[in-house]
């Protein structure tokens, strides 16, 4: 413990030089790497710093880890951890006119951002040698060998005691290492868990007096019924869809140099949200994302559907202001790649776009072979703002909608002229009468902007000119061009899905594409959504990286049950629902919560119920639902910004608000500036596909909870819920128990929260004289404290 405690201080300050090699590298910090800072090297240094270029200039290279180590004329390229003392960060900044580099020019100043992340970040690396770049061979044969690239086995549940197949699978591994699975968890622990699981909100005092009584009839009855009622509920589809929502890298604004709002990804939004209540079949959610305008549609609203879909495709952040237009259609291009490799292979596929992948069975050739389906794809209007390149839209209203837009626009026009008009008086006859008057339009010109109509139409993409083949773009570049490849898909899980599918001429190849990940042999695909599934209850996968099943993933801990449930799902129709009810069935996920031991230390066999923290949407709207305050409408738009309208204004003033007690959800995602609660409780970077977050704990999180208005009116909300419920103060906390734990109070919660109420009062008395204003005080202080503990944040 002495020796990790003195290492810290060491690691803050960058005293430990050497980067992380590729076994020491986290997957996040690797695709950091392949993704941002390799193309930057090769395109901005290796020209003049590179052992394949010939050119050492200052004898430094920087194409390998230890050429950076090593250095040049001026000593060690950089500090890992110190950016401010890396002499490649100071000659990036281009500050000192001594050490200016790249020579002729200095780099984007978002290149030089990412290259102080990356050193910042200990300068992960995995090069431990010269990549020579272009076509290179990957062992197809070889990578094939890998157990996700492998045909997805019939496992059949082994023969054990457990009648419940997920059982058969859990208890057979567990007997191996000499576990069994821990006792059954309590109803109300169940209860508590299932309701946050299923809608990401805590029972009512009600639901867990029915649920009890049913549970001591008939325990697995009332299971059954407690699961039908939560999927049957509306909230199940938004917290189900917030989930898929991270994989989707879904956000309200672009992010980036332009942030402006991207004021219709609502809509994508509420498609989520209603595919998950309408139990979609995955595969046809799946299809729809990636080429739903290329499916014919029985009515107008199922073509709108259609098209909403397709947002997925386009929600990424994007460079607006790039000059060169061809770049940015490649960077959007290797942006929907990545994305889509992610979210339904769990493949980091954007490395590849400058060179054969560094570890997985992904060529060169794949990559491009991927970017012509998506280059013959539209992304971006014809439309420009000056420099600026919006996304495309689709048109999904009528002539009225299209309509009540105009005459908005015209009201707006309207009053524009009513205050240049205000503005021109002034200055012939300045006074206080007309400056009020110039103010007054002002605001009242705002207000008309803001509730301005946004025109019917929602982000996503169509086919355009059809580009059949793409050339292989060297180091990454458009620049430097290769051998063109035709259309298709990576040859290492092209094995078991004979035949090659058939591109038309005329369309993009999508919806090709879409079907073939679709298909229920895929090696990957159904194994990919059942591990998001079972990660997204449990907490860790079957495959613990759940967006990464390359090589440098982890393997799975149950094999045999993972290709169960990817043999499971599609014959039952690709039913997640179904997929819910399986899995909340099994004994290994009712069971209960517990410390781990010694033979499974990290609880990869699933001796208990792993323990988690409540996720940042789930800590807020418990907040609001325990103190009675939580609006419950669902869907519409909630960002109160137009369409394309920037997010920061000339006084970098938010126009964006928290304040709404809808739930979390329908909070507004901008990119680059995150809701302050969100951060601090580990929501993901919405500019990347995520399907697992991270749960950290650090103290800022228990004094955000302890000094956000959001706490006060929560606490404020509760103690006036119990103190109206009764007036004897022992039922009054017994209530305030089953409010904020679902539990009945115990003897020991009522004597604490009474020495509690006393010693507050106490306090109170030399700043507020009034008794019952005291008492008020005292209760609001009481619920407070209840929602700040742990049995409050965490779920068993």
């Amino acid at each position: 413990m002495s020796t990790f405690r003195y290492l810290l201080p060491a690691i803050s300050l960058g005293l430990l030089a050497e980067p992380l090699s590729a076994s020491d590298i986290s997957t996040s910090d690797l695709d950091f790497f392949e993704k941002k800072v390799r193309p930057i090297l090769i395109e901005r240094c290796y020209e003049c710093h590179s052992v394949e270029s010939g050119k050492s200039k200052a004898n430094l290279t920087v194409d390998s880890k230890s050429g950076l180590l090593q250095g040049g004329d001026n000593g060690p390229a950089l500090v890992a951890g110190a950016p401010d003392k890396s002499l490649i960060i100071e000659a990036i900044r281009y500050k000192n006119r001594d050490m200016q580099m790249p020579p002729k020019s200095a780099m984007p100043a978002a290149e030089i951002k990412i290259l102080e992340e990356w050193v910042q970040r200990g300068a992960p690396d995995p090069r431990t040698q010269t990549i020579a770049h272009g076509p290179q061979k990957v062992n197809i044969e070889k990578g094939r060998e890998h157990w996700a690239f492998r045909p997805i086995a019939n496992a059949l549940p082994p023969q054990a005691t457990h009648s419940h197949p997920i059982d058969a699978f859990t208890t057979t591994a567990l007997t191996q290492k000499g576990l069994s699975l821990s006792r059954p968890a309590d109803p109300v622990t169940l209860l508590r868990r299932m309701s946050f699981d299923l809608i990401g909100l805590p029972p009512t005092p009600e639901e867990t007096t029915t649920f009890v009584s049913s549970y001591g009839k008939d325990p697995q009855k009332a299971i059954r019924t407690l699961i039908d009622r939560l999927l049957g509920s509306p909230h199940y589809g938004e917290k189900w869809g917030r989930h898929w929502l991270d994989v989707a890298r879904y956000a309200d604004s672009n992010g980036l140099d332009e942030n402006v709002a991207l004021g219709t990804a609502w809509r994508y939004r509420d498609y989520v949200v209603k595919s998950f209540n309408t139990d979609k079949p995955f595969d046809r959610f799946l299809i729809e994302q990636i080429a739903g305008d290329l499916l014919p549609a029985k009515s107008l609203e199922e073509r709108h559907e259609h098209a909403t879909a397709t947002a997925f495709l386009n929600l990424g952040a994007k460079v607006l202001a790039e000059a060169d237009k061809e770049k940015l259609v490649m960077d959007v291009v290797d942006e929907q790649i990545e994305t889509t490799g992610r979210a339904f292979l769990a493949m980091t596929l954007g490395c590849v776009r400058c060179h054969d992948h560094k570890f997985d069975p992904i060529s060169h050739e794949d990559y491009y072979a991927l970017a012509a389906i998506f280059k013959s794809t539209r992304s971006f209007a014809d439309e420009k703002n000056g420099a600026i390149s919006f996304w495309f839209e689709t048109p999904i209203g009528d002539l009225e909608d299209f309509a009540a837009v105009k005459t908005a626009e015209l009201a707006l026009a309207a009053k524009k002229q009513e205050l240049a008009t205000a503005r021109s008086e002034e200055k012939k006859n300045p006074g206080p009468e007309s400056k009020k008057r110039v103010e007054q339009l002002m605001d009242e010109m705002d207000q008309v902007e803001k509730n301005l109509p946004d025109l019917p139409t929602v982000v996503g993409v169509t086919d355009s000119a059809i580009t059949p083949t793409v050339p292989i773009h060297i180091r990454g570049s458009h620049l430097t061009l290769g051998k063109p490849v035709e259309r298709g898909f990576p040859k290492v899980m092209e094995a078991s899905l004979a035949p090659k599918p058939h591109f038309p001429a005329d369309k993009s190849g999508r919806l090709e594409l879409a079907q073939w990940l679709a298909r229920p042999e895929h090696p990957l695909t159904a194994r990919v959504i059942v591990n998001r599934v079972w990660t997204w209850h449990f907490d860790q996968g079957l495959v613990r990286t759940p967006d990464n099943f390359g090589l440098l993933g982890e393997s799975p801990t149950h094999p045999e049950l993972l290709d169960y449930l990817a043999t499971w799902l599609p014959a039952n129709g690709w039913s997640l629902k179904d997929l819910h009810r399986l899995i909340l069935t099994s004994a290994t996920y009712q069971q209960a919560s517990g410390p781990s031991v010694e033979k499974d230390p990290e609880n990869h066999l699933l001796h208990h119920f792993p323990i988690r923290r409540l996720q940042a949407e789930e800590v807020r709207d418990a907040l609001l639902s325990v103190s009675g305050q939580l609006d419950l409408n669902i869907g519409g738009k909630t960002v109160p910004l137009r369409n394309r309208q920037f997010v920061f204004n000339h006084t970098s003033k938010d126009a964006t608000k928290y304040d709404s007690t809808r739930r979390a959800l329908y909070l507004p995602i901008i990119r680059n500036n995150l809701y302050d609660l969100f951060q601090q409780f580990d929501y993901p970077d919405p500019a990347v596909s995520t399907g697992q977050r991270n749960s950290t704990v650090v103290s800022p999180q228990a004094l955000l909870l302890m000094n956000s208005p959001l706490a006060d009116q929560a606490s404020r909300g509760l103690a006036k819920r119990v103190l109206q419920s009764h007036r004897d103060p022992q039922e009054r906390i017994a209530q305030a128990i089953r409010l904020a734990y679902t539990r009945d109070a115990e003897a020991e919660d009522i004597a604490n929260a009474h020495d509690f109420l006393i010693a507050a009062d106490g306090i109170l008395a030399s700043s507020i004289q009034d008794y019952e204003e005291r008492q008020t005080r005292a209760w609001e202080l009481l619920c407070q404290s209840l929602m700040m503990a742990n049995e409050f944040i965490y779920l068993r």
